[in-house]
Formats: C-alpha cells, structure tokens, sequence
C-alpha cells in the first residue's frame, strides 16, 4: 500500500511539474514576441517598424504629456494721442508677435466702450462736429498685417471688428521671423472734451488667438 501510494506521488509530481514548464514556456514566448525585435529569416524579407510619437513637457521621457505650447505676444496698450484740434494720433510700432513653434491666427476682434464712453461710427473727424463736448464718443478702426480695413460702424456698446480670421491675421510660426509677426495699424476719431485727460480708458479691444489648423 505504501509503495502504491509513493508511485501516485511521483506521477502526481511529475504531471505538476510538466504543467509549470508549459506555463513557463507559454509566458517567456509572449514575452519574447512582445519585446523581441523584429526577425527576418530570409533574403529579401521585410519587417514593419513603428514610428511612435509622445508629447512631453520639454521633450523629456516620462514627463507629463502635454500639445505644442503656444507663446504669442499682444500689445498692452493701444495708445491715443488727441490735440487741441481733434486730430488723434496712435503709436506706429505695435505688432503681435507668433513665438510659438507653429503658425497661429487671429480668430476675431472685438471692441468695447470703456464705462462712461461710448462707440460710434469711424470716420473722418469732421463726423463728429455735430456732437456736444463731453459726448465722450470714439470711432474706431484696425488693420492687422496689411489686411483690411475694419472699423467701428454704429452706437453699439461692443462691437466685432473682426468675426472670423481675415487676410493678414494669418502667422507662421517662430522659425519664420518674415511671417511670425504682424503689424497693428489703428486709428480714432474722438468727440472734443472741456478738460484735459491722461491716459484715461475709453475703451477695451480683446484679440483672441488660436493655432492655424487643418480645416
């Protein structure tokens, strides 16, 4: 009886250690076909290699997965400079800037009466000769990179002065220095006022940028 016994052991031992050995080979052949590199055992034969892409912040192995950073510069402030005879001056050298690694546009611009202030139509300055002093009206108006033309064009409080991205809202991206900057061309027209003002606000123009993508 014991011997019988001893000879079930072994065989039961001998079964489990088969199965362990298949269990091996099974899981180091998977393994070897998901890491191993790609074998080619005849001449002539091919292989297909992935190129794979992973955004990271600042291009490092493990990092966070971030999109390409966008870094576009905007004028602080869009200055005006009126004289005693109503003639309105603005500054010649304000430009957005595309720092970023790829081309950007200007979706839309809007413009909107500072409190206390209101919009009129732009024009010439002689539209407003009808106005009373103190109105505290502006016209206004704006060309993005050599594009069109767009102006205030009623009493609106907030107006569009531009709704969707236009000839010269278009920039490439900072490895262009031609195309990566676009120069803010403005004017106003402003109703006479019976005291003297520094740097007072009468108005406020949001641009909002977005990337220059496919479609």
């Amino acid at each position: 009886m014991t011997k019988t016994r001893s000879n079930r052991t072994k065989i039961v031992s001998a079964l489990l250690c088969l199965i362990l050995c298949g269990l091996t080979a099974v899981s180091q052949a998977a393994f070897a076909g998901a890491d191993s590199p790609n074998e080619i055992g005849s001449s002539g034969g091919s292989a297909v290699t992935p190129v794979s892409l992973t955004t990271t912040n600042g291009g490092l192995w493990g990092g966070e997965i971030t999109p390409t950073k966008l870094d576009v510069s905007l004028p602080t402030s869009l200055p005006l400079a009126m004289s005693d005879d109503g003639a309105v001056a603005t500054a010649t050298d304000t430009k957005i800037i595309n720092r970023s690694y790829g081309a950007v546009r200007v979706k839309n611009v809007t413009i909107t009466a500072a409190d206390g202030w209101n919009l009129c139509p732009f024009g010439d300055k002689s539209s407003l000769a009808y106005e009373k002093v103190d109105s505290n009206k502006i016209g206004f108006a704006l060309r993005i990179g050599g594009g069109q033309l767009v102006k205030t064009e009623s009493a609106d409080r907030s107006q569009y002065l531009i709704y969707r991205p236009v000839s010269g809202c278009y920039l490439t991206g900072a490895g262009d220095p031609a195309g990566s900057a676009a120069s803010i061309e403005y004017h106003a027209i402003v109703t006479p006022v019976s005291s003297g003002l520094e740097s007072c606000v009468v108005a406020n123009v949001v641009f909002v940028v977005e990337w220059d993508t496919v479609g």
